[in-house]
């Protein structure tokens, strides 16, 4: 062990929680981990309090809280991953003629880290640097969707959690729960006028080598409206729009993994 220990220990711990698909108990993690029961108790409350950790205490198990997310995702909007996400998703533009954007988690809000505008096209709310509710904008839902389940309960613990910006969108975590398996199942994840009315975006999540998504690609498109008509060079229409940002998604998770576009995990 290392000149720290406590940080040593802490470290490990939170690298065991980040390698299990689900909460785990406390002897599992004082087992894995190597350290004294009394140890791995007071290192995991410890935790909590810093928000590193949430205690799922029905279960009587423990698992990443949201501040473990914060950092990881804050790896997630260094300039690498804008250097890696910034080529495909102008190719998306050029194909498809709408505007597009990469947005990563930041607790409850999506934050905004390249956007690609299209031609011709308005500009958005979505310009590098803004933050928007995450269970409201599509890559946010993306994102969501592919989180474990006791994390998205850690973030919406209540109703108290949900912003209301245009009298749509969930407004309880049961709401929240039914959107997100809805999303699940789709494979991707929609908004329709909940951040902008007359906008509608689809989204897909990136994911690194672990599988856990990172960013969001989402496309936004007019509903109505001259700009509603033929999408661009491709002539893609709205209903098809989902099967090009998958692809995008795909790619720059590819990138990031390094592994062969299409050979990158899925959400479904």
């Amino acid at each position: 062990m290392g000149q720290v220990p406590a940080a040593t220990r802490t470290l490990r711990v939170l690298r065991f929680l980040a390698t299990q698909p689900h909460p785990v108990p406390l002897d599992r993690v004082a087992q894995v981990c190597g350290l004294p029961r009394s140890t791995a108790y007071h290192l995991l409350h410890a935790m909590i309090e810093e928000g590193f950790v949430v205690h799922l205490a029905e279960e009587h198990r423990y698992g990443l809280g949201v501040a473990a997310f914060e950092v990881g995702s804050g790896y997630s909007r260094q300039e690498p991953l804008q250097r890696i996400a910034r080529r495909p998703l102008a190719t998306l533009v050029d194909t498809v003629g709408h505007s597009a954007h990469l947005a990563v988690l930041h607790g409850r809000d999506v934050l905004y880290v390249v956007e690609e505008r299209a031609p011709g096209r308005p500009p958005l709310v979505t310009d590098v640097g803004v933050r928007l509710p995450a269970h409201l904008a599509a890559s946010g839902r993306a994102l969501l969707a592919g989180l474990p389940r006791h994390q998205v309960r850690a973030l919406y613990p209540d109703a108290g959690a949900f912003v209301d910006r245009h009298g749509t969108g969930p407004r309880t975590p049961g709401q929240l729960r039914t959107l997100l398996g809805e999303t699940r199942r789709r494979g991707y994840a929609v908004e329709d006028g909940e951040i902008t009315p007359g906008f509608a975006s689809v989204a897909a999540a990136v994911h690194d080598h672990n599988a856990h998504p990172v960013a969001g690609v989402a496309l936004t498109y007019p509903l109505d409206g001259p700009l509603a008509g033929p999408a661009g060079p491709s002539g893609l229409r709205p209903d098809e729009f989902a099967h090009a940002v998958r692809t995008t998604a795909a790619t720059i998770t590819a990138r990031i993994a390094g592994v062969a576009p299409g050979n990158g995990p899925e959400m479904g």
